[in-house]
């Protein structure tokens, strides 16, 4: 479990422990002998907590033993360095939570509106995708950040593999990046993965009957399991051009949970969609 992931599981876990003990934010400053703003910095997960004050608030809050080691082995591993140096030095700073929430969901759904996502691409498809895409750049950054999505793509061969699950629309099979011959590659490998037991890949067509704006929408559905008895994480992760948004909140979360439903319904299933991308594939001359 990444550093992240573990400090964002504690501060929803302190979170909803405190709620569910009718303690306030006040009392339980009052307890550690901080302010206020640092019980609201450590439940935003901004900032790290000590092995103590995590016990001083497992107390506070009435958790058993076993609830209060599960605490505390989460705090143990919430401060680890070093991990965005190297070729991992590419992502910008408000990618790389959900780097940290990818490698360790139990669950990802992700809809596409123009290229094949990250985890599917194969090498020569994220170098025709990548060049030129930041004027100037040197050949070394792009190999790191060749490497750094290959690295992602490591959660295919996990022990604990998550399940998978993509709706593309039929532009991102259609639009030519790199070339027929990469395409085609690209598509076959697309259909390699839409064969795993994990993986489900299903293609919305332009005549998919749906509504044209739910289409607009690129997203991805992330589930991060709990760790014992600790509650597990929800996210929404919404990219533009050069920020992200990380929604948790119950509504947000419902309300994407309903519109993939929408698009998976109207998208081609797993078997008419491996069959479409195979015919594509085919056409690319």
């Amino acid at each position: 479990m990444t550093p992240t992931v573990r400090r964002l599981l504690l501060s929803n876990e302190l979170t909803r422990l405190r709620e569910r003990a009718g303690v306030d934010p006040e009392k339980a400053a009052q307890h550690l002998g901080c302010r206020t703003s640092k019980i609201s910095r450590i439940e935003l997960a901004q900032s790290s907590i000590q092995a103590g004050d995590v016990k001083l608030l497992g107390e506070l809050y009435g958790a058993d033993a076993d609830h209060a080691e599960v605490l505390l082995d989460l705090a143990r591993g919430q401060n680890q360095r070093g991990r965005w140096t190297g070729y991992r030095a590419v992502y910008p700073d408000w990618f790389r939570l959900f780097v940290e929430l990818e490698r360790d969901a139990a669950a990802l759904k992700s809809v596409e509106v123009e290229v094949i996502p990250g985890l599917l691409q194969t090498e020569n498809y994220i170098q025709a995708l990548l060049e030129g895409s930041q004027p100037g750049g040197r050949e070394d950054n792009l190999e790191s950040r060749v490497l750094a999505r290959k690295e992602r793509q490591s959660v295919f061969t996990r022990q604990d593999r998550p399940q998978l699950s993509f709706v593309l629309s039929e532009s991102c099979v259609r639009r030519n990046i790199g070339g027929p011959e990469v395409m085609r590659e690209q598509l076959s490998h697309l259909a390699d993965m839409a064969r795993r037991r994990n993986v489900q890949i299903q293609i919305l067509p332009f005549n998919a009957r749906t509504y044209a704006g739910q289409v607009a929408y690129r997203f991805t559905l992330l589930n991060i399991p709990a760790s014992g008895v600790t509650a597990p994480l929800d996210f929404v992760y919404v990219e533009s051009h050069d920020d992200a948004q990380y929604l948790d909140a119950h509504d947000a979360v419902t309300s994407y949970g309903s519109l993939w439903g929408r698009l998976q319904a109207a998208a081609l299933g797993p078997v008419e969609s491996r069959e479409f991308i195979a015919e594509v594939a085919e056409q690319m001359r």
